[in-house]
């Protein structure tokens, strides 16, 4: 973990900003996660900009009140709360069929959410929790979203992945975490499946000419609930706070991810402080992202193509 520290600290004092001024009167977005930190950030300057934003969240008490505090201070009232646990796919499947029937558009969609550093534990659907929330739910998410962002055309999809990718590594005899474990690094294997999921629905999206596009990122290290449940990761946040950034900070390039005109030739890269940002080995290697996307098929009950 050692080296992931530094070379988060040495991303802490960057910042990049998105300076996008494109307004979203008439669009649809969706954002998991948003009833806090960069999750709420996000949906936050989405309302402000106009468009209708649904807070996709599991506590769905707590998104009311962001809800109303966002429509408070943006003037839109189109900012709609609804019940979203991504580590049931049951909820998974709920959510979309009432999003589905509700909405006749969906222009973007940011899979925000995510969980870091649990003790093992599993998904409702018995997949390890980091796996089963951070890559896997949004997968089969964006799965049932999907014919509506391409019916919706342009439209983007953003995955929240980290730096932390880079010590990531999919052990496919152990994805469930049944063999070994290790919180920290279960965090990273997730956040590199999100890079691999984001390269592989960017190929197939551009070989039909769909007018999706998907876009990685990296938000920087973030003042969030994220490290709630290591006293360690708690105690060196509190330490260094005046180099971590803010949860508004922090949502810049999924912000620019979503609205930047003309990004669309850059589907399938990841992004960090607003710019392409290199990605590890195991990050480009395009034979574990179709067999990732096979798996994750198969896990999920999805036929695979």
């Amino acid at each position: 973990m050692n080296t992931l520290l530094f070379l988060s600290f040495s991303k802490m004092l960057s910042s990049g900003v998105c300076t996008s001024t494109v307004q979203l009167p008439g669009k649809v977005a969706v954002v998991t996660g948003a009833n806090t930190g960069i999750g709420k950030e996000t949906a936050k300057e989405l309302a402000r900009r106009g468009a209708r934003v649904y807070l996709a969240c599991r506590d769905v008490q707590k998104a009311e009140l962001v809800a109303r505090e966002i429509q408070m201070m943006t003037g839109n009232q189109q900012v709609l709360v609804r019940k979203l646990d991504l580590a049931d796919t049951k909820s998974i499947r709920a959510f979309a069929k009432c999003f589905l029937e509700e909405e006749k558009h969906l222009h973007i969609l940011i899979n925000n959410a995510g969980v870091m550093m649990c003790p093992y534990s599993k998904t409702a659907d018995g997949f390890e929790m980091h796996m089963g929330v951070n890559h896997l739910g949004h997968f089969l998410l964006t799965h049932l979203l999907l014919e509506k962002l391409k019916e919706s055309a342009p439209s983007r999809v953003v995955n929240v992945s980290s730096l932390a990718h880079h010590l990531g590594r999919i052990h496919f005899h152990n994805l469930q975490g049944e063999k070994f474990y290790q919180s920290g690094l279960a965090y990273c294997h997730s956040k590199l499946a999100n890079i691999l999921f984001t390269q592989e629905l960017a190929r197939r999206l551009k070989a039909s000419g769909s007018g999706v596009t998907v876009y990685s990122v990296h938000p920087g290290t973030v003042s969030s609930e994220l490290v709630r449940h290591s006293a360690l990761m708690r105690w060196i946040w509190w330490i260094f706070s005046f180099l971590i950034k803010t949860p508004q900070q922090g949502a810049q390039t999924s912000l620019y991810c979503a609205l930047t005109e003309g990004l669309e030739v850059l589907s399938g890269n990841h992004f960090s402080d607003c710019h392409v940002a290199w990605v590890s080995a195991q990050a480009r290697n395009e034979t574990v992202a179709r067999r990732l996307w096979d798996v994750s098929c198969d896990l999920l009950g999805i036929p695979v193509d």
